[in-house]
């Protein structure tokens, strides 16, 4: 398929999204989970903007995302809300918010949608979740499906592993991709998903798949902003390319400013405030130098 380069839309939107794969322009997807975050990615120009349970590792600090509360979730797709205009804002729903029946995944994804101010919302499972994504899409909820390495799912599957690996597990894969898309989904994440597989499933499907470590073929890629940035902890992901290391300039700032502290170079007179001389006169006090700053 030939690729174009996107149009860049006044507003992105879940429709929106299967007319730029069918016009095969490859869109970009990024992660944020706060307002100055979320106000930087959108002004860069990013197609979907996901509030993803991974603020679980790389804000949060859990050691997964399965400790991730529905609160949580809220609380972060708010914040990120205030700073977007052009991006479409999806949610994910959390672990434990979609296990218990139809009607409890309706209630958490309303919340998301209409406390939160989500355009989307993304639910981890292929056919076994098919059914609630169905439910969603009927109650006018947009729904993002999620196959491959579930990261919800870590306990069960023992860690995070490349899925789709044999024949068997590869039609699995796109059997819940077709089952996401008859359910109405209007995009479907595939995570560490062997190239070849993500290709066959993207050629598949009308919808939009959004690759994140599944190789060059996919309608949309995504990754975690802070990896992309070089604000995570540990070993990353083979998938991972980081394009910065905010966490060098971020430390290297905070040392030479300590430093300025620990000597007395820092604040300056021109950091500073000064008192007015006729208020310095009256109370026989000496002013600094003449360009501080008085405040007003």
């Amino acid at each position: 398929m030939a690729y174009l380069k996107p149009e860049r839309p006044e507003k992105v939107t879940a429709p929106s999204l299967r007319a730029s794969k069918e016009r095969g322009e490859r869109l970009v997807c990024l992660t944020a989970y706060d307002y100055p975050t979320a106000r930087v990615v959108d002004e860069a120009g990013i197609d979907i903007i996901l509030v993803g349970d991974s603020l679980g590792n790389v804000v949060l600090g859990y050691g997964n995302t399965v400790p991730v509360t529905l609160d949580e979730m809220v609380m972060h797709t708010r914040a990120v809300r205030r700073g977007v205009q052009r991006a479409l804002l999806v949610a994910d729903m959390p672990y434990g918010t979609f296990h218990t029946g139809a009607d409890d995944t309706v209630r958490a994804a309303l919340r998301l949608v209409k406390e939160a101010g989500a355009e989307a919302v993304k639910l981890e499972g292929g056919r076994a979740r098919a059914h609630l994504v169905k439910r969603l899409v009927d109650e006018e909820i947009a729904v993002m499906g999620h196959i491959g390495l579930t990261p919800q799912s870590v306990n069960k599957l023992g860690g995070f592993r490349v899925q789709g690996k044999t024949a068997q597990a590869a039609r699995k894969l796109l059997d819940d991709a077709r089952a996401l898309e008859d359910a109405g989904a209007f995009s479907i994440v595939l995570e560490l998903v062997p190239r070849e597989i993500a290709e066959l499933i993207t050629d598949s499907v009308k919808i939009p798949t959004i690759g994140i470590g599944a190789g060059l073929h996919c309608d949309i890629q995504v990754l975690v902003f802070h990896d992309l940035v070089g604000l995570s902890f540990g070993k990353l992901p083979r998938f991972v390319r980081q394009y910065t290391n905010l966490r060098e300039t971020i430390t290297d700032a905070i040392s030479r400013w300590a430093e300025d502290v620990r000597t007395g170079a820092y604040p300056a007179d021109a950091e500073s405030y000064g008192l007015p001389a006729e208020a310095a006169q009256e109370l026989n006090i000496k002013t600094h130098e003449k360009d501080a700053k008085v405040e007003k």
